[in-house]
């Protein structure tokens, strides 16, 4: 609900938080158990890959209204002496489905929930398969599969406490989510939303995970457990089949890299939204100024507007790839955002339509000893994604695909192949100065637009990742179930930056003091020395661990 502000809320002080230290290794993630599962594969010597498929695999399993292994995932990897690699694990639409289809049942827009909402392939899987091929081939990883999912497979038999934020989201979306199928049985096995502290066990998913831990992650395209989807999904009367698994391969893009003032930063191409995230700092880094204040209206503002110039070319011309009437890289160079920083009026806000709505993932950083680091993210679109959980391995499918129209005239229709526009990036700078940074947020159009807070607040302002996360963020459009399309900002902003961004033109809606619109961000950095220094989202579940 709106907050009436008041004069009486204190500005935040830069860097009262001191940030998770270590030495030898760190991960961070927005749920506290998918980073121990992490620093306990560090602790067994383990590389950062081999430590974010534990912790991917564990959030998938505590974390479940936010990512499931039916979803879909990005990776950024970056070592010393080379350049960074991603992975896109990214399902396309499968075959069957096209816009006649849909039309024909009556759609003029993909339905956001049920079994005709699950209608791209599961990519998550095929993402950590590549990761820990690229880890045993260039980065002499030993660990097996079964090591790296042992706490998923532990977590999902014997179960965790459902977390507050899993609890209030069921209880929220339950009108809208309890007649899918599998959802209540899965979720709601008392016909009612759990209670935060409650026991959730996922049997189904656990005998999954060990068959993946046994027969190895491609089964789940190619082997037994692509059979058992393929049947469920038939049963369940989706569009995808045993084909559409079968063709499935995660692949290695070259990143999207921004030439900033701090370094380079890196972000993956399209489908995802990553060359947003790129295009607000290259602005930034042309419009800011030192002796901004990173909680005053001036520093919220230029952020804002930003983001407006962003956001149009990404809703007129970010699609898939093989679709794209302009090459991303182009829109990144000094010329172009020369001309995007003069558009921005430092006096008046810009006129703004509407963004694209909410979306709900995970994003984990991941750095170890050695230097290797890992930019992960982990989604399955809206909360618990399509709402369907397959009868026979209990895995809940994302809705990733009704981000696709029904119109062919668009720019993201639907057609058998395409792959969907993605609002998730991981993101990555490598500092001038010898530091290396990973750093992400949750949350639809709030992942570019958190980044582009935690990133100048650390990287401009010289503030710990801590306190730069920890401190109030804002949100240019709608999440989590939003209705308006206004500037949102955190109650912990000081009285005059909200009354002064009024004033300039922005419709101003103040949410709580720490609000879960503002998605889970985290950052880890590693310093030269070979020390590091973490933060975590006090907004979430999370936190940093480090050894």
């Amino acid at each position: 609900m709106p907050l009436e502000v008041t004069a009486t809320h204190a500005p935040v002080k830069a860097n009262y938080l001191n940030p998770t230290r270590g030495m030898r290794g760190m991960a961070v993630a927005p749920h506290a158990l998918a980073s121990r599962s992490a620093l306990a594969v560090l602790r067994e010597g383990g590389n950062a890959v081999e430590a974010m498929i534990a912790a991917a695999s564990t959030i998938a399993v505590v974390y479940p209204h936010m990512n499931s292994i039916g979803g879909d995932g990005f990776w950024l990897i970056s070592r010393p002496g080379h350049a960074p690699i991603g992975i896109e694990a990214c399902g396309a639409a499968a075959m069957g489905a096209d816009i006649d289809t849909y039309r024909a049942l009556g759609f003029n827009a993909i339905p956001t929930r049920g079994p005709l909402a699950a209608n791209t392939v599961a990519g998550t899987v095929s993402g950590w398969d590549f990761a820990q091929r690229f880890s045993k081939g260039s980065l002499d990883g030993k660990l097996p599969v079964a090591r790296l999912l042992e706490d998923a497979i532990h977590y999902a038999k014997h179960g965790i406490p459902v977390t507050r934020s899993q609890a209030d989201c069921i209880a929220a979306k339950r009108g809208e989510l309890q007649h899918v199928p599998g959802f209540a049985q899965t979720f709601m096995p008392d016909d009612r939303a759990p209670q935060t502290g409650e026991r959730f066990v996922n049997a189904r998913l656990a005998a999954t995970l060990q068959q993946l831990a046994d027969a190895g992650l491609d089964d789940f395209y190619r082997g037994d457990l692509a059979r058992s989807i393929a049947r469920d999904m038939s049963s369940m009367e989706t569009l995808i089949t045993l084909e559409d698994l079968e063709r499935h391969r995660a692949r290695e893009r070259t990143p999207l890299e921004l030439k900033h003032t701090i370094g380079t930063v890196y972000n993956m191409p399209p489908p995802t939204q990553g060359l947003v995230s790129l295009l607000i700092l290259g602005v930034l880094d042309r419009v800011l100024k030192d002796d901004m204040d990173p909680l005053g209206p001036e520093f919220v503002h230029a952020c804002v507007e930003a983001t407006k110039l962003a956001f149009k070319i990404r809703d007129e011309h970010v699609t898939d790839p093989d679709h794209m009437r302009i090459d991303p890289i182009t829109r990144l160079n000094p010329a172009a955002l020369d001309a995007m920083a003069q558009q921005v009026s430092m006096s008046k806000a810009a006129s703004w339509g509407k963004g694209r709505g909410p979306g709900d993932t995970v994003w984990m950083g991941v750095i170890d000893g050695d230097g290797v680091a890992v930019s992960f993210i982990q989604s399955i679109y809206h909360e618990f994604g399509s709402g369907i959980v397959l009868p026979q391995s209990g895995i809940n499918w994302q809705n990733r695909g009704c981000s696709f129209s029904l119109d062919a005239s668009s720019l993201n229709p639907l057609m058998p192949g395409r792959r969907p526009f993605h609002t998730l990036n991981p993101a990555l700078a490598q500092f001038a100065d010898g530091r290396t940074m990973v750093y992400g947020n949750m949350g639809g159009d709030g992942q570019p637009q958190s980044q582009s807070a935690v990133f100048s607040r650390i990287a401009r302002f010289g503030w710990n990742p801590q306190a730069a996360i920890d401190a109030p963020r804002w949100l240019l459009g709608r999440t989590w179930g939003q209705s308006t399309d206004s500037l949102k900002l955190e109650a912990r902003f000081p009285a005059v930056t909200i009354d002064a961004l009024r004033a300039l033109g922005h419709e101003v809606e103040v949410l709580a003091a720490y609000d879960e619109a503002m998605g889970h961000a985290g950052a880890i950095i590693r310093y030269p020395d070979g020390s590091f220094e973490a933060g975590h989202d006090p907004r979430s579940d999370g936190a940093c661990a480090g050894f």
